[in-house]
């Protein structure tokens, strides 16, 4: 009975610390903001359809988030963003608030009146979990955002001005083109509208309704800078003008709700997140609510390290998976799930999703009803997919491992049946390289581009699958899949030892062999060469070995991996990056190699090599990402990798240890349990494990599976300088 009430009494104090800790104050949104992390700058709640914040003059492939450290400009502030992607779209829904008549256009630096924009300080700057505030130099107005998950609520600071506005610019995006844009004064208070537009996302459709904490005194229309009569336009280039009279240091709010479906759901939304009057009061409860509801995510892991560094770079890691999926849908009294958009997925699987299954498992349901979904509307599984929109960005087909993971992690909710019906169906398609696939067993060179890395990606699927079959006694599948996630040994050159491209004649491509050359997109790699493609095959690492002829052979040259330097090329894509030889941390296709070395017994070089990525390859600075965000994959290495442990196997729960930098990490894993990481005697120099106890008992195996960290326990590292 002790024994009870003490378990109960310690679930209870934990589930109070999970709210009352304040874990963002660890945040710091400036990471990754700079070189090429690509991140979000602004205000959001976790997995929310809002992201709310500054975009510059676009300028480079640096800009797809919208923002750049090294920018000072701004030309207003958008209700949506990405973070961390590779390309650009989105920067819908902008607002600026402006004093005197402006050209309605983007504008340049060289011209300063060129357009709405205007510079601002990051001495200014206040960037927290649910918070940004900046001051605009060219209108002496200060800015505050805040949001909830579907909406955005602004705080403008005026100069005295009978001339000062908002301009609701719907027009522009991030990099898109607009189809369509409409805006509507409904009262003296709210203007609604919508954006349709072609990007990425190609055919996306996004509804807004603003209500204003003051009445509105003129209201004008302009398509571009054509000024129209009325209060209503339907255009390209749509613009609203909110006209105000304003004394100096005079608030303006204006709460902006959105809905993927229509303008009434967008009020709807707005009536049932933020039904409260647009003033301080709402706008300082919205601040507080948005940091509760970080503090309850960020809570899931709780870390202790002597660090300070370390635990800012952790909790801004964990907080930057937690941007997106992005909620896309209405608010539902009675949802059977939540559908969610922004699935970078061919970076996603390899360890965000492996994260989300272990500390938030009350969304595995609706992240894969969400695919089933898009499945049943699309006839396959999301490779890409954006705002209701398939993008068919990258290769393989990275929806089938996370389908698969959460049925062999005995994940429910979801109709299991329909689940394996559209990864097999996703499987067998002829599209993609696909069809080469099933007719030669690879994809030849000759037949599609970038057919080595595709098939590979597509090998990685098929594993998953594979075992889902199995686990369902479907024998015949399982046997297909298995051989066909085998499709890398054709590819294997024993005699140089990589990975080469294959002719439908089955002969290796002609001509000098380079394997450091990266010819970006017209090449037998997708952003990389054969010195990283070579270990593509985190499903069957033991099929590898052999492939090389012994384990030495093989550590020899996975050693080499990371010594050895070459010229990429002048055409390599920018996404290899954050080299330690030719291993590049910067890309996903890399980020389970460092893991191999367990498999073949030498677990200690894995140990010392993520000491070294975690020491190099991320810091506390602006530019802290080796490489894109990758809409929280590279976080999500990071997160595991701390605590010392990955997911190298797509599908399945089999968590390679590691070497954890974090003295202790206690994750929340739902249902009440915890499961408490520890690593004794931990120190910079103490990176090599010694022993491992799971629940007070001594583990010797290489990996700890999902089901033993599921139920919670302990885990203890006993860490030394011996390797």
């Amino acid at each position: 009975m002790k024994h009870t009430l003490f378990t109960l009494l310690f679930a209870l104090l934990f589930a109070g610390n999970a709210f009352a800790a304040d874990l963002t104050k660890y945040v710091d949104p400036r990471i990754g903001t700079g070189g090429h992390g690509h991140v979000f700058m602004g205000a959001n709640v976790p997995f929310g359809l809002v992201q709310l914040g500054p975009t510059s003059i676009p300028t480079s492939w640096d800009w797809t988030s919208g923002y750049h450290v090294s920018d000072t400009t701004v030309i207003g502030f958008s209700h949506l963003h990405l973070s961390g992607t590779g390309c650009n779209d989105l920067g819908d829904v902008t607002f600026m608030p402006v004093v005197g008549e402006v050209t309605l256009a983007r504008g340049t630096e060289k011209e300063p009146d060129s357009g709405l924009w205007s510079y601002f300080s990051h001495a200014s700057e206040i960037a927290k979990p649910g918070y940004y505030k900046t001051f605009l130099d060219r209108y002496k107005i200060g800015v505050e955002l805040t949001a909830t998950k579907r909406v955005g609520l602004h705080k403008y600071t005026f100069p005295q001005a009978q001339d000062a506005s908002v301009v609701i610019d719907l027009a522009n995006g991030n990099g898109d083109s607009t189809v369509e844009s409409y805006i509507v004064q409904d009262n003296d208070t709210v203007v609604s509208g919508y954006r349709h537009s072609k990007g990425w996302a190609d055919n996306q459709w996004i509804y807004f309704t603003a209500t204003f904490s003051k009445p509105i005194k003129k209201f004008v229309v302009s398509k571009g800078n054509e000024r129209q009569s009325g209060t209503l336009l339907k255009s390209k280039k749509t613009y609203g003008l909110v006209y105000f009279d304003t004394n100096a240091g005079e608030e303006i709010y204006v709460k902006v709700a959105l809905s993927p479906t229509g303008i009434p759901n967008a009020k709807w939304n707005l009536s049932q997140e933020l039904p409260a009057s647009p003033n301080n009061a709402t706008f300082q409860q919205t601040i507080a609510n948005a940091g509760k509801a970080w503090n309850a995510e960020l809570n899931k892991i709780q870390i202790k390290t002597t660090n300070e560094t370390t635990q800012r770079i952790f909790y801004t890691a964990l907080y930057h998976t937690m941007i997106a999926p992005s909620e896309f849908c209405d608010v539902s009294i009675h949802p059977s799930f939540i559908n969610y958009t922004t699935l970078s997925l061919w970076d996603t699987y390899r360890a965000a999703h492996p994260l989300m299954t272990l500390i938030h498992p009350e969304k595995m349901s609706s992240i894969v009803n969400t695919f089933l979904g898009i499945y049943k509307k699309q006839g396959k599984l999301p490779v890409w997919h954006l705002m209701g929109c398939e993008t068919n960005c990258m290769v393989g087909n990275p929806a089938i491992p996370v389908v698969a993971d959460a049925i062999l992690k005995g994940y429910g909710g979801f109709d299991v049946n329909l689940a394996y019906e559209a990864m097999r169906t996703s499987a067998m398609l002829d599209e993609r390289g696909l069809k080469y696939l099933k007719e030669y067993g690879f994809i030849p060179y000759d037949k599609e581009g970038e057919g080595l890395s595709k098939a590979m990606e597509y090998g990685i699927a098929d594993w998953a699958l594979a075992q889902v079959a199995l686990k369902l006694g479907k024998t015949d599948d399982y046997n297909t899949f298995l051989q066909r996630s085998k499709a890398y040994q054709y590819y294997f050159d024993k005699e140089t030892g990589f990975m080469r491209g294959l002719s439908s004649e089955g002969t290796f491509r002609s001509g000098p062999f380079n394997p450091f050359q990266a010819i970006h997109r017209e090449n037998d790699y997708t952003e990389g060469n054969a010195w990283q493609y070579t270990w593509l095959v985190p499903h069957d690492v033991d099929g590898l070995v052999q492939l090389f002829g012994s384990k030495e052979k093989f550590i020899s040259k996975l050693d080499s991996l990371f010594i050895v330097e070459g010229d990429l090329g002048k055409d390599a894509s920018p996404d290899i990056s954050g080299l330690i030889g030719q291993y590049a941390h910067g890309n996903e296709p890399s980020h389970h190699i460092i893991y191999m070395y367990p498999y073949v017994g030498q677990a200690w070089k894995t140990q010392e090599k993520v000491r070294e990525v975690l020491e190099t390859m991320y810091t506390g600075q602006p530019d802290g990402l080796s490489g894109n965000e990758d809409v929280g994959q590279m976080s999500a290495w990071y997160i595991l990798s701390a605590m010392g442990l990955y997911q190298v196997e797509p599908a399945g729960g089999k968590y390679i240890l590691g070497s954890p930098v974090l003295d202790e990490a206690i994750l929340n894993v739902g249902n009440g349990k915890t499961f408490t990481i520890v690593a004794k005697n931990n120190s910079v120099h103490n990176k090599y494990v010694q022993k491992v106890f799971l629940n007070g008992k001594r583990y010797d195996n290489y990996y700890v599976d999902f089901a033993d960290i599921a139920a919670g326990g302990k885990l203890e590292f006993v860490m030394g300088s011996k390797r």
